[in-house]
C-alpha cells in the first residue's frame, strides 16, 4: 500500500467515518473582491472574483488559514437557480490551480496541445472562452498544506492530512460558505481530479452523512481513482495488469505500435473487452494457464501493447504500466509518459527498466506556476508574502477510512458514493477520463463506478484522446467543457 500511495502524492469499512472529527468553526479574513467581465459562447459574462483566507479554529483557537477563489455571476436574481461549484485537485497535497487555471476558471494557461514541453516565460495565459462560469458559480479550494493554505499558532498538519480528516475540514468550509453567502438553496456541485476523486467520495459522506446533509446534485470526477486495488503491483494481485491494457492500447496506437487503422474509440474497446473476458479468468489461472489458451493471450497481449513476444514471455504476461512506458519506444532512445503518454522523454542509460522521471509532468509544471502566480497576485490583487505550493505541501497522510483500530485490508471509497445516492435520488455522477491516462487508468474507474451499490443510469461517462490532464489537449478542453455544461443543465 505504500508504494501506491507514493505513486498519488508523485501527483463501509468497519467502523463508520466521522464527519467532520476535527469539530472546526471558521472566520472570514484577508480577502480581495475585484470586477472582471469574459466572454464564453460568445456572450460576455461579469463576474465578481473573492480570493481570501478562512480560518479554521481548532477548541476556539485559530489553528489554520484556508485559501479559496470564488467567482460568481453578477446580476444573478434568484439563486436557487444558480448553480454553484465546488472544486478542487489531487495528489493529496495539490493545490487546485490545475482545474483552475487548465480547465475551468475565467483565466487559463494555454500550453501545446500536441504533448510538446511548455518551455519559459513568457506564457500563453489568456481568457478562458471555454470557462464553467456561464452555467455555475465556481468556488477553487486548496486543502491545507497546498496552495497558499496553512496551519498557523499551535495547528498542526494531522488535523487535516488524511482520508477522514482532509473530507471534515473542507466540508465544513463548504457549510460554512453556503451559510455565508446565502447560497443553501442553490443547485450545489462538487468535483474533483485525480485524489480530488477521492476526495469527493469522502467528501460527499462528510456533507450528506449526517442529519443536516448538504444535499448535492451532482459529482465531477476527472481522472478518477476510488478502487486503489486497480494500482496495487504487488506479489500476487493481479487486477493492475488488467485495468491497465486498455490504456496500453491506446499509447501502442498513439506512438504507431499496434493498431493501425482502426478508431481509437473502436481500439480501446477491442483491449476493454480481451482485458476483461480473456486477460483477467486467464491471469487468475496462474501458472495452470498453459498450452493454446496461453498462446491466445500472449498474442492478444502482442496486439494491444505492441510489445514483442520474447518480453511479454519474459514478464509472464503481466507487464507493470512503467515497465511498458520504458519498453514501448525503447529502441528509439525514449519513454512515454505516465500523467500523459503522448509525452515522449530521451532516456540517458539505454537498458533501464523504468522511465527516469515523468515527462508529461515537468512539460508542464513551469507555466502552471506562472500563470496562477500572475493571475492571483497581480489580477486578483492577493499577493501574501508567501509561496504558493503547486503540489508536494503535505506529509504522513492518514489513509485509514474508518475510526478502528486495524488495517483495512481493501483501499476502495467507491461505497460512499453509492449510499449517497441511495438516500439522495437527484444526485448524479459524471466520470471523465483521458485514453492516455496511466495515473488513473480509465478501466479502472469503470471499475469501481460498476459497484459498490452506484446506479448506473445516473452515471455519465466520457473519454477524451488525451492524459490524466485532459484539458491541456485543446480539442479535449472543448469537449469536456461542454460535456461538464450538458451534465449540470440536466441533459
Amino acid at each position: 500500500m505504500k508504494n501506491i500511495i507514493a505513486c498519488f502524492i508523485a501527483l463501509a469499512f468497519s467502523g463508520s467515518v466521522v464527519a467532520d472529527s476535527t469539530k472546526t468553526t471558521q472566520a472570514i479574513e484577508d480577502k480581495s473582491i475585484t470586477k472582471h467581465s469574459v466572454t464564453i459562447k460568445g456572450k460576455k459574462v461579469n463576474y465578481t472574483a473573492t480570493a481570501q483566507y478562512t480560518t479554521l479554529n481548532k477548541d476556539g483557537q485559530p489553528d489554520a488559514k484556508l485559501f479559496s477563489i470564488t467567482y460568481t455571476k453578477d446580476g444573478v436574481k434568484d439563486t436557487s437557480k444558480r448553480p454553484v461549484a465546488f472544486f478542487y485537485n489531487g495528489g493529496p497535497g495539490s493545490s487546485s490551480v490545475w482545474l483552475h487555471m487548465g480547465a475551468w476558471g475565467p483565466e487559463k494557461i494555454i500550453l501545446p496541445s500536441d504533448a510538446k514541453d511548455d518551455g519559459a516565460a513568457p506564457f500563453n495565459i489568456a481568457a478562458n472562452n471555454d470557462s464553467l462560469l456561464d452555467v455555475t458559480d465556481m468556488v477553487f479550494i486548496d486543502p491545507i498544506g497546498t496552495g497558499f493554505s496553512h496551519t498557523v499558532g499551535d495547528g498542526e498538519g494531522k488535523t487535516y492530512w488524511g482520508l477522514r480528516e482532509d473530507a471534515a475540514s473542507v466540508a465544513t468550509f463548504i457549510r460554512t460558505w453556503l451559510r455565508r453567502n446565502g447560497r443553501w438553496n442553490s443547485p450545489k456541485y462538487i468535483g474533483g481530479e485525480s485524489y480530488g476523486t477521492t476526495r469527493s467520495a469522502m467528501l460527499i459522506n462528510a456533507l450528506e452523512g449526517r442529519y443536516d446533509d448538504v444535499s448535492i446534485n451532482g459529482i465531477i470526477l476527472i481522472s478518477t481513482i476510488l478502487d486503489f486495488s486497480v494500482y496495487a503491483y504487488a506479489e500476487g494481485a493481479e487486477l493492475a495488469y488488467m485495468t491497465a491494457l486498455p490504456t496500453m492500447a491506446a499509447t501502442a496506437q498513439y506512438h504507431g505500435k499496434a493498431g493501425g487503422g482502426v478508431p481509437l474509440a473502436d481500439f480501446v474497446e477491442q483491449a476493454r473487452q480481451f482485458a476483461v473476458e480473456d486477460y483477467a479468468p486467464a491471469l487468475l489461472l496462474g501458472s495452470k494457464l498453459k498450452g493454446k489458451k496461453r498462446e491466445e493471450i500472449l498474442k492478444g497481449l502482442m496486439k494491444f501493447t505492441g510489445l514483442s513476444k520474447r518480453y511479454l514471455e519474459l514478464a509472464n504476461l503481466r507487464v507493470h504500466y512503467q515497465e511498458f512506458n520504458r519498453e514501448l519506444l525503447r529502441d528509439e532512445g525514449y519513454s512515454v509518459g505516465r500523467l500523459d503518454s503522448r509525452f515522449k522523454g530521451k532516456e540517458v542509460v539505454g537498458n533501464s527498466e523504468r522511465p527516469e522521471i515523468d515527462p508529461s509532468f515537468y512539460g508542464i509544471d513551469g507555466g502552471y506556476t506562472a500563470a496562477l502566480n500572475h493571475w492571483v497576485r497581480d489580477r486578483l490583487k492577493f499577493n501574501p508574502d508567501r509561496e504558493y505550493t503547486i503540489i508536494g505541501g503535505v506529509r504522513s497522510w492518514n489513509w485509514k477510512i474508518g475510526t478502528g483500530m486495524w488495517r483495512e485490508p481493501y483501499m476502495n471509497v467507491t461505497q460512499f458514493i453509492g449510499k449517497a445516492m441511495r438516500g439522495n435520488k437527484d444526485l448524479r455522477v459524471f466520470n471523465a477520463a483521458g485514453y492516455y491516462d496511466f495515473a488513473t487508468p480509465l478501466l479502472g474507474a469503470e471499475y469501481a463506478l460498476d459497484r459498490s451499490g452506484i446506479d448506473p443510469a445516473r452515471v455519465t461517462y466520457t473519454y477524451y484522446p488525451a492524459g490524466h490532464m485532459m484539458y491541456i489537449h485543446h480539442p479535449s478542453l472543448k469537449q469536456l467543457n461542454d460535456d461538464i455544461r450538458s451534465f449540470i443543465n440536466g441533459q
